[in-house]
């Protein structure tokens, strides 16, 4: 008999561990500072006219998160850049390297990310981690250039300007950091279960992420989500070069989420993205006929906060 009732002790216990739900979603404290730092190596093969061109690209980042206000559904956040860098390695020019931390008159893109760490620009964001908001992000990006107005070409300018807004601009922040903060569900989950996120990227290449996450394991301290994403580009077109740029191509992409259950922040992200398709680059004045680049697009990205 005692067995027997150890037993149904035993049974029940195991059948209420397996029937635990948590919910997950982000449980910020007013006053405190949330972080992150960001590492992406993406690799690009296009095809020109028959001829291979490789390029390289290693962007890093940090941001730092201020809760100013915990509202009934959402955070009002201050954010700023803490550090910025950008590496490319280009067939016809090499390797070039941009860093907040290497400012100086003869390289300009440099001195503007040195211009963005410690300014701050204010965003609202749902508890399920959606981004709600996007506020002087623009006139940030904006004001960095005010000095440069009289001695550098308006041409040139405007490029710089729009490279840095496409890189760091309203649109861009919130597709970008999306893919790894609006990942929670609407109802409490055990292990194993899973629900289906969408998210619109505009960082570049306008595309919509459809993602199905999985509860995969959890303790008391951390929850591991994982993820398979399709990605399919908008019907939209794009200026690069000062020619218009449509993108048909998809991809799929696969994470893997650690987050600190009793915050909802992320402890550790990695991210394995792969696009394929083709560019068409519209007929203009320099390409009357037009043309089309048949591209792969390989990224890794590392995410890390506390």
């Amino acid at each position: 008999m005692k067995k027997l009732f150890n037993t149904l002790l035993l049974f029940i216990a195991l059948t209420a561990c397996q029937g635990q739900k948590i919910d997950m979603a982000l449980h910020l404290e007013k006053g405190k500072e949330y972080s992150q730092s960001l590492n992406s190596q993406a690799t690009v093969v296009q095809d020109i006219n028959g001829l291979q061109m490789n390029i390289l690209m290693l962007i890093k980042g940090g941001m730092s998160y201020v809760v100013v206000a915990v509202n009934p559904y959402d955070y009002d956040l201050e954010v700023k850049y803490t550090n910025l860098s950008m590496t490319m390695e280009l067939p016809s020019q090499g390797k070039i390297e941009f860093s907040s931390d290497n400012a100086h008159e003869q390289d300009i893109f440099s001195t503007l990310l040195s211009k963005m760490i410690g300014k701050t620009f204010n965003v609202t964001m749902a508890k399920n981690g959606k981004i709600l908001e996007v506020k002087n992000i623009e006139s940030l990006i904006e004001s960095l250039f005010e000095e440069y107005t009289t001695h550098i070409p308006e041409e040139q300018l405007a490029q710089i300007k729009e490279q840095i807004t496409k890189a760091y601009g309203a649109e861009a922040f919130k597709g970008n950091i999306e893919m790894t903060s609006a990942i929670f569900p609407d109802k409490p989950v055990n292990k194993g279960d899973t629900w289906t996120i969408t998210t619109n990227l505009q960082s570049g290449i306008a595309a919509l992420i459809t993602t199905e996450y999985e509860l995969a394991d959890f303790d008391s301290t951390y929850a591991i989500i994982t993820g398979n994403s399709v990605i399919k580009t908008e019907d939209t077109d794009i200026e690069a070069n000062d020619m218009p740029v449509k993108y048909d191509v998809t991809g799929s992409m696969i994470s893997e989420i650690k987050i600190n259950k009793e915050t909802g922040w992320i402890v550790e992200a990695n991210i394995k993205q792969e696009i394929k398709g083709d560019a068409y680059v519209q007929g203009n004045s320099q390409l009357p006929n037009g043309i089309k680049i048949p591209m792969i697009m390989e990224t890794t990205t590392t995410i890390t906060g506390e």
